[in-house]
């Protein structure tokens, strides 16, 4: 092969080694994304902090979110799915009792997670879900009623001059007393009623044959633990509420108490 040769075939050597190295910096030919991340290369959820470059310089993802915007880097299924573990749940458990029993409130239930994600699987779904709720429990209707009392001077017993010897006689039920603990009397109370219905106070209100009505009990006597209401009924503006605390069965109040009418 002449000179002229050689300088040819040098020639053609230099430019497309020239070229070749142009071709590597421009378009590089190993593939970039997901793997050339720094540990961890994948991230869970939404997470704009989790890219890299494609082989043409532009932004990719390598978060669990890129799959919804679809702007994954080409190496994220392979790189990122391939162990991911998506999050699975149990199921929901019953809804809790109302947090009002007489009124509106609140219900809640929950399920538990059964396999948390890892490397990158879908996130777990709500956990506790909570609705609207109005209490309507057997005690509502109870703790609605307004008592209506009158001094214990009104407790004396006394004989129907009306009643005839041929009539019959109604059947007597034992007195029973609840206690009660008040928490709001208003002032017409306190010049107006012998009973000292004062905040805090311990009054006893005794249940008698007469006030009783067919279930054996006198209305309004309270519930345990729940705010009820009370009314005088010989005292026009005399009103409050109480607490029942207790109940025996049988028994007598003492002086200074009330009587349920």
């Amino acid at each position: 092969m002449g000179a002229r040769g050689w300088s040819s075939a040098r020639l053609g050597f230099v430019v497309c080694g020239y070229f070749a190295f142009f071709c590597g910096e421009v378009f590089p030919q190993a593939e970039a994304g997901c793997r050339e991340r720094e540990s961890p290369n994948c991230c869970t959820g939404r997470n704009n902090e989790c890219f890299e470059y494609t082989r043409r310089k532009t932004v990719c993802y390598c978060d669990t979110y890129c799959q919804k915007t679809r702007d994954c880097c080409e190496d994220y299924q392979r790189v990122c799915q391939i162990s991911a573990i998506d999050c699975v749940v149990g199921s929901w458990g019953p809804w809790s009792s109302c947090t009002s029993p007489c009124s509106v409130g609140s219900t809640e239930r929950s399920r538990l997670v059964s396999v948390p994600p890892r490397n990158g699987g879908t996130p777990c779904p709500d956990l506790k879900q909570r609705r609207g709720c109005f209490g309507n429990n057997t005690t509502c209707s109870t703790a609605k009623e307004v008592a209506m009392i009158l001094p214990d001077s009104f407790k004396r017993n006394f004989k129907d001059p009306w009643r005839r010897p041929h009539m019959l006689m109604k059947e007597e039920k034992a007195s029973y007393c609840v206690y009660m603990r008040v928490k709001q009397a208003s002032a017409v109370c306190k010049f107006k009623l012998s009973a000292q219905l004062v905040r805090e106070r311990l009054v006893c209100a005794e249940c008698q044959n007469d006030a009783m009505s067919k279930s054996d009990r006198c209305g309004g006597d309270g519930r345990e633990s729940t705010r009820t209401f009370w009314s005088a009924a010989l005292v026009p503006g005399c009103h409050g509420s109480w607490v029942r605390e207790s109940s025996s069965e049988g028994c007598r109040c003492p002086p200074s108490s009330v009587l349920f009418v």
